[in-house]
């Protein structure tokens, strides 16, 4: 399926916010999104995909 990742079109096979971050190779401390909504990690594996959906994956900066 056609999703939008950070702003780039990309086709994957996952199914849940947390197979996408498998799928990339992600799965550590991230802050992600699905169509401008926060979703926390305990809620990925409930999350699922649909053909263009757009989303968000942070990872966290140090820093000020």
């Amino acid at each position: 399926m056609k999703i939008v990742i950070n702003g780039e079109s990309c086709e994957v096979v996952a199914g849940t916010l947390a197979d996408l971050l498998e799928e990339r190779a992600l799965a550590g401390r991230v802050a992600t999104a699905v169509n401008e909504t926060f979703v926390p990690a305990a809620q990925r594996p409930a999350c699922k995909l649909q053909e263009g959906d757009r989303v968000e994956i942070l990872a966290p900066m140090q820093g000020g």
